[in-house]
């Protein structure tokens, strides 16, 4: 991104929480769901037209079911793809250092942003997710994070945390797996130079978990991963989806190496 683009996407960004921060002073702030999927939908996809990227969508939202989605995260424009796609009623998980940018730190406030500390506070992060287990146990709405935790601009998958997991599990929520490809010639990774050119989002099945157990938290971890990184290799090698987009459990390959 130029720096004239660059500059042009913050006037949007601020102008975007300067009319938040409007419309919420006669709401109260409690319109939670318009300032997310409406304002936020149109700062999120203001931004990328400002910055000449395209995306395209593939697949749907949940709409009615409590869901946590999840996604692989590489890129600083995954903030605005996943505000574009304005997911119904859906709080997210995003770093508490961005709060130090003030328009994102208006426009987090308002639609309730869980702010997330770095893994080397492991007491804090317990905290805030039982905290967020509690709010949406109560509110019966769905959440976004990344299992990854921070970018990765390796090129690959990276590890997963469990953290997700965790909390799919104990809110019996279906998790939705979102693919994001983003082409490495136009993808700013951790700074803000993105190239114009288009994208990719893919909504995956929904994974069914009501019957996970929390003693089985690392396996379905890796069970999810393993989908991720199917995903990724079939989109980078053929520019499609792979055949099979379900979990490989650990039945399933016992079974598919003795057939």
């Amino acid at each position: 991104m130029n720096r004239l683009r660059q500059v042009a996407a913050f006037v949007v960004l601020t102008l975007g929480s300067v009319v938040m921060l409007i419309v919420a002073i006669p709401t109260l702030g409690l319109a939670r769901r318009f300032y997310s999927e409406v304002v936020g939908r149109w700062i999120g996809a203001g931004v990328l037209r400002v910055a000449g990227i395209r995306y395209r969508v593939h697949g749907a939202p949940a709409s009615s079911v409590q869901t946590v989605y999840v996604s692989n995260h590489t890129s600083t424009l995954d903030v605005f793809l996943l505000i574009a796609l304005a997911l119904p009623r859906t709080r997210f998980f995003l770093s508490g250092f961005l709060r130090k940018l003030v328009p994102i730190g208006i426009i987090g406030t308002l639609i309730r942003i869980f702010w997330t500390v770095p893994q080397e506070f492991p007491e804090r992060r317990r905290e805030i997710f039982k905290r967020a287990d509690r709010i949406l146990r109560e509110t019966g709405d769905s959440v976004y994070l990344s299992p990854e935790g921070m970018r990765v601009t390796t090129g690959e998958i990276g590890a997963f945390n469990k953290g997700s997991f965790h909390l799919a599990t104990s809110l019996h929520a279906q998790i939705v797996p979102i693919y994001i490809a983003i082409p490495r010639e136009i993808d700013p990774g951790m700074g803000y130079n993105a190239k114009p050119g288009s994208t990719d989002i893919y909504f995956l099945p929904p994974i069914d978990t009501s019957a996970w157990r929390l003693a089985d938290l690392e396996r379905n971890r890796d069970s999810v991963r393993e989908l991720f990184l199917r995903v990724h290799d079939a989109i980078r090698s053929t520019g499609e989806l792979p055949d099979s987009l379900g979990l490989v459990t650990e039945q399933a390959a016992l079974e598919a190496a003795t057939a």
